[in-house]
């Protein structure tokens, strides 16, 4: 087989392996070129939820095909979006009252950055300052970026970045310096939005805080009229046990982002929703009031249609029966690795398990990640570390057997770790 001319993401080619292909998927499985059965441990990076090719969602996709491809979402619109949206409205956390439609989680947050800066501008507030959660991830476009913790991500394009303020992540037993940060940033009534990944902060290591530091949060950005900007493109759709994690929190946020699991996994969408206070800021006979962003597929009919299904899934299967029983699994997995001393720390948020490993030099770029990643995927099991954390992020379809022989791998993961050092 000739070389491949596919450049791949996150992938250092001058370090990988031929990359293995994958032919069909299924449940919770991805079957590769030569007959490999790979359990998918991360769902795709995050964004398979139920499982892999849902009869409903592949049926919606097929048979909106059959009707509609794309259409120029402005001046026109379709069924599809317009239902969707309604449905999106009625389960978000109260008070999102608008949907604006992009193509993936960093087009999200792009789109919820300008929407906090042109309702200040709109509003003749103009306010442009944000705040952001150290440690934090939100994409890999230029605004997602900017609102990113400065590291290997985004060092090669700084350049282009623009400046924020940022809060220290609440580590146990340190959340009031969190809090006492944002409210010293808040103080002046200049700052624009905070933007937060709830709960959990996936690509920064799979963090995980308690939800009273998020109704804390919310609480000191309404004292100051500061957006609170709710990123859930991962922890939404049940990730962290609740259909969104701001519920946990009891709060609503004034925008909320999310994508991944929208359409069950199965096709990109992303959607970004907003309070009627930041639509009606955009809403004036002056046409220079208008939100200027779009895409060429925006709320692509096809995509919709998947979400659609997606949520009908939600309404008709018992989801959230499943979702309590993975976080249950996924607790009793780790509890068995309680004060081991081959992990610097171990963390459950609903169905997502994170196992730390004690390594002289952690972090992203951490020695060990590739050597984990093959370890894995030599036992046909799709884990992709974070550096020298290891986590389990899988499909709600997972058995209670395939959490286990991934529980068991984590364990023998740790003693190549050990073995390394």
């Amino acid at each position: 087989m000739s070389r491949s001319a596919v450049w791949h993401p996150f992938t250092q080619h001058a370090l990988e392996p031929a990359l293995p292909t994958i032919v069909r998927t299924d449940g919770a499985y991805l079957e590769s070129i030569d007959d490999r059965q790979i359990l998918d441990a991360i769902s795709s990076w995050w964004v398979v939820t139920h499982r892999h090719r849902h009869p409903a969602i592949v049926e919606a996709i097929r048979s909106t095909a059959e009707q509609l491809d794309q259409i120029i979402f402005a001046g026109f619109t379709h069924e599809p979006a317009v239902e969707l949206a309604a449905a999106l409205v009625a389960m978000a956390p109260a008070g999102l009252d608008w949907v604006f439609y992009s193509d993936s989680g960093s087009t999200s947050v792009e789109v919820a950055l300008k929407m906090a800066l042109g309702y200040f501008r709109h509003t003749d507030r103009p306010r442009s300052r944000v705040i952001v959660m150290e440690h934090s991830y939100h994409g890999d476009t230029i605004g997602a970026m900017s609102v990113g913790t400065r590291g290997v991500f985004n060092a090669a394009y700084e350049p282009l970045l623009f400046e924020v303020d940022t809060i220290p992540f609440p580590a146990s037993g340190r959340e009031q310096e969190t809090l006492d940060a944002f409210e010293l940033f808040t103080r002046d009534c200049n700052a624009a939005a905070l933007i937060v990944e709830p709960l959990v902060l996936g690509a920064g290591g799979m963090r995980m805080y308690p939800a009273r530091v998020l109704t804390e949060l919310k609480r000191i950005a309404e004292a100051s009229g500061t957006l609170f900007i709710a990123d859930e493109v991962m922890t939404g759709w049940g990730r962290t046990g609740s259909l969104f994690a701001c519920e946990q929190a009891g709060i609503s946020p004034d925008i909320l982002c999310t994508s991944k699991g929208l359409t069950g996994g199965a096709i990109p969408l992303a959607a970004t929703l907003a309070t009627d206070a930041i639509f009606q800021a955009h809403y004036a006979p002056d046409r220079s009031r208008t939100f200027f962003h779009s895409s060429s597929y925006t709320a692509n009919p096809i995509a919709c249609a998947a979400a659609l299904a997606n949520v009908r899934i939600w309404q008709d299967e018992p989801v959230m029966e499943r979702i309590a029983a993975l976080s249950r699994l996924q607790a009793e997995g780790a509890g068995r690795f309680a004060g081991d001393p081959r992990f610097a720390e171990v963390r459950v948020s609903g169905t997502i398990a994170a196992f730390e490993l004690a390594v002289a030099n952690p972090g992203y770029l951490a020695g060990i990640g590739p050597k984990l990643r093959a370890f894995f995927l030599e036992r046909d099991l799709l884990v992709r570390p974070l550096g020298n954390v290891i986590y389990l992020l899988p499909p709600y379809c997972v058995s209670a057997s395939e959490l286990d022989r991934l529980h068991d791998a984590v364990d023998r993961a740790a003693d190549l770790a050990g073995q390394a050092l």
